[in-house]
């Protein structure tokens, strides 16, 4: 059993910057791939970054590359999103996710955590 809970979202003007937080319980975190997903009002949850479980491989939606970094601490059970250059159209709510392999597919993920809003205004 793994409980997810997410940290650091808020309110930013465009451009700017916020890093995202999970922290995980549990003792078998660095067994798990990690990923974030968002999902804006009335959209579908979409995928936007993941990670396996050594760090060594990431993914991400096309629309955030070069913009967004995904890590991992192993050590202190905790999965970050650095987001940079932030876009309206960035606004949702981001949750992040726990599952055996890393996908893009949410279907794919065991545990979710509640989520944490951001907001980007122009």
């Amino acid at each position: 059993q793994v409980q997810l809970v997410e940290s650091g979202g808020g309110l930013v003007q465009a451009g700017g910057s916020l890093r995202l937080s999970c922290a995980a319980s549990g003792r078998t975190f660095s067994s798990y791939a990690m990923s974030w997903f968002r999902q804006a009002p009335g959209k579908e949850r979409e995928f936007v970054a993941g990670i396996n479980w050594s760090g060594r491989y990431t993914y991400y939606v096309d629309s955030v590359k070069g913009r967004f970094t995904i890590s991992r601490d192993n050590a202190k059970n905790t999965v970050y999103l650095q987001m940079n250059s932030l876009k309206p159209e960035d606004t949702a709510v981001y949750y992040c996710a726990a599952g055996g392999i890393l996908h893009s597919d949410k279907r794919d993920y065991d545990y979710w955590g509640q989520g944490t809003q951001v907001t980007v205004s122009s």
